[in-house]
């Protein structure tokens, strides 16, 4: 990845990973009026982050295990609820 971009591919990664989100809501945060800054494209062609069908058919945007591990690395894990006893 670029230095440009590095930062602005985790933070897609860091917004997804968190939970599956609708892919209009994704498409309607990451928009960029830039055709050279081409986050999601990165995110996508690195295969980081993945498009599939939630339980309601809708299209949601996630994080794959490639994704996870470029957001351990670098100490960007999302939070993860405990689990209560």
């Amino acid at each position: 990845m670029s230095v440009t971009l590095d930062p602005l591919v985790r933070d897609l990664v860091a917004f997804v990973a968190d939970r599956p989100r609708p892919y209009d809501e994704v498409i309607d945060a990451w928009r960029t009026s830039c055709p050279r800054l081409t986050v999601w494209e990165h995110a996508i062609d690195r295969g980081l982050i993945t498009r599939g069908r939630g339980e309601d058919n809708t299209l949601i945007v996630q994080a794959t295990s490639a994704g996870l591990r470029l957001l351990q690395e670098g100490g960007r894990m999302p939070p993860r609820p405990v689990a209560k006893a």
